[in-house]
């Protein structure tokens, strides 16, 4: 499965976030959690220059634990200030200007010089499509300054939110990158919903999402599903088997795997199959060095 999708929107918000840089303080780049390799835009590096960069690693109420600290750590080694994130709930927002201050010391000090102490630090968040962005900005803003879904691609300009009188937070629309070169990365995108459904084969989708599971996660599936995680069968046998577990029949006696499917996505996407991670630095290290130069 061959997935590419990148919106003409978004080559007007890679120019409008090259050119917003030189007002813009710092840059948080929200990650998440359960893929926070595949969900970083290579391309951000080059777009954001060198300006002080925070990694919120988003859902980790969702995300194994284990993993998450080994990216914690990670991020930190590449010298990023970083923090760990739920939207949904809260958890960890509150850390979120306290690491803003942390990151631009240097530069508080030097509007203090100015004579410029209590100036406004205006922080452009970015992150690819659907990864609880605009969920973040309105926790820290403590309003719903923007709007958001649960699908990819609706904030779709640009906007300033006022969290209080010394920081202002500039809101871009999520992008993905023109190309990519690792399938892998795409699936993971495709699994937690950075890329619409609409052009996805749904069923090959959900059959490779088992066939991670499998791999990752096998006790889920029997807790879950009541299906044993034999590595031998591939997704789509999995798929049928979690089928005729829940009973999805069609005319005629056939198992309905593309009801299976969906609902598959849909239960992993939302948490049901527990915190899982599907990338880990032990495996990423070496991509990951690359993507951090």
């Amino acid at each position: 499965m061959n997935i590419q999708w990148f919106p003409g929107h978004m080559t007007k918000a890679r120019r409008m976030i090259v050119d917003s840089m030189k007002i813009v303080d710092a840059v948080c780049e929200i990650v998440d959690a359960r893929i926070p390799y595949s969900s970083r835009n290579p391309d951000l590096d080059d777009m954001t220059g060198n300006k002080p960069r925070i990694i919120a690693l988003n859902r980790v109420d969702q995300a194994d634990p284990e993993a998450t600290k080994e990216w914690y750590d990670y991020f930190i080694s590449c010298g990023y200030a970083v923090i760990e994130t739920d939207s949904k709930s809260g958890k960890g927002i509150n850390n979120f200007s306290k690491a803003v201050r942390e990151l631009l010391a240097e530069r508080i000090s030097y509007y203090i010089s100015k004579g410029q102490k209590g100036r406004q630090l205006r922080v452009m968040v970015v992150g690819i499509p659907n990864v609880g962005k605009s969920s973040f900005i309105n926790r820290v803003a403590k309003r719903k300054a923007t709007q958001t879904s649960d699908r990819p691609g609706v904030t779709r300009g640009q906007q300033w939110i006022n969290v209080d009188n010394s920081l202002e937070l500039f809101d871009t629309p999520g992008i993905l990158w023109p190309r990519f070169e690792d399938q892998t990365v795409a699936e993971n995108l495709a699994f937690t919903g950075a890329i619409r459904d609409a052009i996805m084969d749904t069923e090959t989708l959900a059959a490779n999402l088992m066939v991670r599971m499998v791999e990752f996660y096998p006790e889920r599936l029997l807790e879950r599903y009541k299906i044993e995680a034999n590595p031998e069968k591939n997704g789509f046998e999995l798929l049928e088997e979690a089928a005729k577990k829940r009973s999805f029949l069609l005319p005629g006696g056939e198992y309905d795997i593309n009801r299976m499917a969906v609902i598959f996505l849909d239960e992993f996407r939302g948490g049901k199959l527990g915190r899982v991670t599907l990338e880990y630095v032990n495996t990423q290290r070496d991509v990951v060095d690359v993507l951090s130069v």
